[in-house]
């Protein structure tokens, strides 16, 4: 049996290296699931034709079509606009669709 010290000590050390990189805590702005499609769809085409966002990648045969929801969609919209804009004060709201992950939408 693993001594229980040890196993926490593991624990720790990987929640901590799961949210960090290059010392920077690592944050992704991912779709509310709580959120009809129709909602999520509206705040999505503000993000990519107000926002700034590049949405070129979630199209057919694009390397983030797959999976082709419009959930998984809007989280790489709204994750690629929080990226782009956190620094500058862009927020992770989207009228309320989206939320702050700590854990990699993409894993």
């Amino acid at each position: 049996m693993a001594n229980p010290m040890i196993k926490t000590l593991i624990a720790m050390l990987l929640a901590t290296l799961s949210f960090q990189v290059s010392g920077q805590y690592m944050q992704w702005c991912i779709a509310d699931e709580q959120f009809p499609d129709d909602v999520l769809q509206r705040a999505m085409d503000y993000a990519c034709h107000v926002g700034g966002v590049d949405c070129s990648k979630i199209q057919v045969n694009q390397p983030c079509y797959l999976p082709n929801t419009v959930k998984d969609h809007a989280s790489y919209v709204f994750n690629d606009y929080y990226q782009k804009y956190k620094h500058k004060g862009g927020s992770c709201d989207f009228n309320s669709a989206a939320i702050i992950s700590d854990f990699d939408p993409s894993k």
